[in-house]
Order: C-alpha cells, then sequence, then structure tokens
C-alpha cells in the first residue's frame, strides 16, 4: 500500500489537505480530521481515475523530501500527514475469518441495518481503519 504526504493547513472550522504529488488533488473540511478523510477519498479518487487510462501514478516523496524542498511551511502552521492509499483490485477473495459470536451478531445486526451484506460490511469497517476514518 503506497501512502502520499498531504499538507494540512486551517484554522478553526476551515482546513484542507493538499496532496503535492498527485496535481490537483485536495480534501477540506469543518476540522483537521474532516479534511484528512476528504483528502483520502480524493486520493482514491485521483488514483483510480489515472489507474483507469492505464497511467502510472506518481512516486510518493517523503516527508524529508518535501521539509528539503520547502513544500511544508512548518513555521506557518502547515502539517505532514500521511494519506494511504487503498485501490481495489476488482477480484474478490474467500477469506476464513474466525471472530467471537457476540461480534459477528452485532456485525451481522449493523449490516442488516445499513442494507449490506456481512462481508461489504467487513471490507467497509477495514477500508475505513486502514484510511485512519474515525
Amino acid at each position: 500500500m503506497t501512502h502520499y504526504v498531504g499538507i494540512l493547513d486551517g484554522a478553526d472550522d476551515v482546513w484542507g489537505v493538499g496532496v503535492p504529488d498527485l496535481p490537483g488533488c485536495h480534501g477540506g473540511g469543518a476540522s483537521p480530521d474532516e479534511a484528512i478523510a476528504d483528502a483520502t477519498s480524493a486520493v482514491r479518487e485521483w488514483a483510480e481515475a489515472r489507474m483507469a487510462k492505464h497511467l502510472p501514478l506518481p512516486d510518493a516523496r517523503k516527508v524529508a523530501d518535501l521539509l528539503q524542498l520547502g513544500g511544508i511551511d512548518s513555521a506557518g502552521g502547515e502539517s505532514a500527514v500521511m494519506i494511504a492509499v487503498l485501490i481495489d483490485s476488482g477480484r474478490p477473495v474467500r477469506a476464513n475469518l474466525s471472530l467471537d459470536a457476540g461480534l459477528l451478531a452485532a456485525i451481522d445486526a449493523e449490516a442488516s441495518r445499513r442494507g449490506l451484506t456481512r462481508s461489504a460490511f467487513i471490507a467497509s469497517a477495514a477500508r475505513e481503519k486502514i484510511e485512519g476514518h474515525r
């Protein structure tokens, strides 16, 4: 899995994250967490659109490289955040999991409430955890 550096900046209820290695890719929100979550979705969409055109993804630079190039203005309040890129392969694979019976019942109830299958619910929860959504 690839991680791109995002640059978080903002104050009060206006926050944004730009991803220097992915031109035009950015996210925003009323809090840092919302802006990071939005940027994570934007990175996935950016990458999927690029891959649909059979174009490679740009190499992800390191935070140290961006700092050295002046790409992050820490004195001006900018912070580096890591944005995970999780791209679906489009090929489902069967997996055997062992879960506590009580947890499985709770998963099934919540999946049903949301109109999802157990697999879709677990995949969604895993994606949120990997991508850092709260």
